[in-house]
């Protein structure tokens, strides 16, 4: 296995996420990806539309990197998470609204403590319908839900998705008391 222990593909879908045929996927970024898997199977797992997660790389240049490269900040990747769903139980609409307030799209490459481009938030859309809700509902929740504060999140074509070593896999599900970023968690009320 490579260096970094991630698959090796070219492909923009994780080689190991559970993607039946009438399945759709999303990849976004929004911080330390532990705490996005959380909060996304919390929300969306048990039967709500979530079929399969997986945290890893995208954004970036270098081929397979590793968790400490990406760290480094000098590959350009940033901490993403893939989601494999079902879009007859969640539309993608509702999966990209979720992510803007589940997370702080206000902050320029960090959430809370976490400071570095790898923390970014971002939307990696994997077709043009998708590039076109994302923006909708960008704009959507930047009038009605952080009027005042400019969303800085970036809305890009989804590239290579390098999947991350296998501990940082549900590793809040296997380390309950394990470090989460404090931004990762669902508002209920706009910016004020």
């Amino acid at each position: 296995m490579p260096v970094g222990g991630g698959a090796v593909h070219t492909s923009p879908v994780s080689p190991t996420i559970k993607h039946p045929g009438t399945a759709e996927i999303m990849t976004v970024a929004a911080g330390c990806f532990w705490g996005v898997e959380h909060i996304y199977r919390k929300h969306f797992g048990n039967g709500k539309g979530l079929i399969d997660a997986k945290v890893g790389y995208c954004g970036g240049s270098r081929v397979n990197p590793s968790y400490r490269e990406v760290c480094s900040s000098e590959t350009g990747h940033a901490e993403a998470l893939q989601i494999s769903f079902d879009p007859t139980v969640v539309s993608y609409d509702t999966l990209i609204d979720f992510f803007f307030r589940m997370h702080d799209p206000t902050q320029s490459n960090r959430q809370g403590p976490d400071v570095g481009s790898q923390y970014r938030t971002a939307i990696f859309f994997h077709t043009p319908e998708q590039e076109q809700i994302a923006k909708t509902v960008k704009e959507r929740l930047q009038k009605s839900f952080y009027p005042g504060h400019p969303i800085v999140t970036e809305i890009v074509p989804m590239g290579t998705f390098w999947d991350a070593e296998t501990y940082h896999q549900l590793y809040l599900h296997n380390n309950p008391s394990g470090y989460e970023c404090p931004t990762h968690f669902l508002r209920t009320t706009p910016m004020a």
